[in-house]
């Protein structure tokens, strides 16, 4: 019943998203899944008679946005669907969970999430200094870069969890986008400049532009405020699956 929730919600964005690439007019979101309007992405019997492509974008920052993105991404797949995971998060994590030729994990750096000292102190200075070296410096390249990517694996969705440039470069590509998520990086970095950081607030500014590019926000459970999207859907937890049973736990 959850993942319900969430299939709808990708695939009402994505089926827009193919049905304005080959028609000038929008699609009706409330038409059934029958409807031949849907059928360039789903038949009537649940077998996709397209496959889709997903560019799916998670951050670096720690596995726990992996985590939960394994079950999205494994979903995906299993409804036939091809999914492309660009990240600074080792390979590993995915393909210890997933083997499928339909998953393709890209190595790439576009956002640093906080800087850490230990596991329960951040440093608000550093984490700002980092971004901009790691998202601001490299900007345009970033933006071009990217935009090609997502053109050459003829993505038809960006997902992202939670980076916000790659919003800007779908924008670009003329690609939709939709983020997941239960913060935005403007809203934590925005306490980081109040503490430390106030000479880089064009950062949070920047950032909050970027998720401006998303078509809305998939908003998680325990969320803060997210001003810059401008349309959101609530959703469910995501949490992997059980691996064993009660007696063996």
């Amino acid at each position: 019943a959850l993942w319900g929730v969430w299939s709808r919600s990708l695939r009402l964005v994505t089926l827009e998203a193919t049905a304005d690439a080959a028609h000038p007019t929008r699609m009706d979101p409330e038409l059934p899944a029958s409807s031949p309007a849907m059928s360039t992405a789903g038949g009537t019997d649940g077998a996709p008679e397209r496959r889709l492509v997903f560019a799916f974008y998670l951050t670096g920052h720690g596995f726990g946005h992996a985590t939960r993105a394994i079950e999205v991404v494994r979903h995906l797949i299993a409804a036939g669907h091809e999914v492309h995971v660009s990240t600074a998060v080792p390979e590993f994590v995915f393909t210890a969970e997933l083997r499928s030729p339909g998953l393709h994990v890209r190595k790439v750096l576009l956002d640093c999430g906080a800087v850490q000292s230990d596991p329960l102190t951040v440093d608000p200075l550093a984490s700002l200094e980092k971004y901009h070296q790691t998202a601001v410096v490299p900007r345009e390249s970033i933006l071009r870069t990217e935009a090609e990517w997502l053109r050459s694996v003829k993505a038809d969705l960006v997902v992202s969890d939670v980076v916000p440039v790659v919003c800007r470069a779908a924008a670009d590509a003329g690609i939709r986008s939709v983020c997941i998520g239960n913060f935005s990086w403007d809203s934590i970095y925005a306490e980081y400049i109040m503490a430390a950081g106030y000479p880089h607030r064009s950062i949070v500014w920047q950032i909050a532009e970027d998720y401006s590019n998303c078509e809305t926000l998939l908003r998680l459970p325990g969320y803060c405020p997210m001003p810059a999207f401008r349309d959101v859907t609530d959703v469910p937890l995501v949490v992997r699956g059980l691996r064993k049973s009660r007696s063996e736990v």
